[in-house]
């Protein structure tokens, strides 16, 4: 006899065990071996497991692609910055060959001396060659040197022209100044004047005195002294824009002071 043929005979109350271990009977007797189901299911499991990591090998290497194009646009903008700032670089270095060649002659009689730093140009005088002891009027071979800077400044372009007094430690020996402070704020204010009045820009321009408290050498020797007594001009970036004045609100301000003006008067 089957064993298919004899469940219908058997009680209505089968419990659930018993449905299950006949089931397996079933399966056996048509031919499935439990070894054979057991390892088809553990095949399943384990194809199901490996497409489960290969989807997160896949998501992991997306990430890893999405981070690669992050740095690479990165890197990118890294060069451009570089090639940027190697390109003002170079826009500096063209300035200060230009500016070499402007005052070549100055240059070569020792009145002018040139240096760069950082983009930072500045041209040193000798306070000699631009002024008499304890004086601040520019002196005859002085405006020769500055007319040859005048010149050489009106062709530069985004630059700051700011100049600075410096002197030694000696104290002022005459009445015109009280300290040396007034003396090299006196002397650079005297070079921006004359600058400007050869043609320099003078929104650019601008003076500072220092008096001895910045010495290039020792003061306890005349050289040192001598280095310590000058001028220097120094080209920066042009940072500062002068605000524009609206004409039309300056018409209506002073209208309005005439108008307030007119009523005060006819009081």
């Amino acid at each position: 006899m089957s064993t298919m043929s004899m469940i219908p005979t058997m009680p209505m109350t089968i419990t659930k065990r018993t449905l299950i271990a006949l089931c397996v009977v079933a399966a056996l007797g048509c031919g499935v071996s439990k070894d054979k189901y057991a390892a088809k299911e553990l095949e399943a499991s384990q194809a199901a497991k490996k497409l489960q990591d290969e989807a997160g090998k896949a998501a992991a290497l997306q990430a890893k692609v999405a981070d690669l194009e992050a740095k690479l646009a990165e890197s990118q903008k890294d060069v451009a910055q570089v090639t940027e700032e190697k390109g003002k670089l170079e826009a500096k270095s063209a300035q200060y060959e230009q500016l070499a060649q402007s005052l070549q002659g100055q240059i070569s009689a020792g009145q002018i001396e040139l240096s760069e730093l950082k983009g930072k140009m500045t041209v040193k005088l000798k306070d000699k060659i631009l002024f008499s002891s304890g004086s601040a009027k520019v002196g005859k071979e002085g405006k020769v040197a500055l007319d040859a800077v005048a010149d050489a400044f009106k062709s530069l372009k985004g630059k700051n022209v700011v100049v600075a007094g410096y002197t030694d430690n000696v104290p002022i020996g005459t009445s015109g100044y009280p300290d040396n402070w007034a003396l090299s704020s006196a002397r650079a204010a005297s070079v921006v004047r004359y600058l400007a009045s050869k043609g320099v820009d003078p929104q650019t321009l601008g003076a500072a005195g220092f008096s001895e408290y910045r010495p290039l050498a020792s003061n306890d020797t005349p050289e040192g002294r001598s280095q310590n007594r000058r001028i220097e001009i120094a080209l920066t970036a042009a940072d500062y824009t002068p605000p524009e004045a609206d004409a039309s609100k300056g018409k209506a301000d002073a209208s309005k002071g005439e108008t307030g003006q007119g009523k005060s008067e006819s009081k």
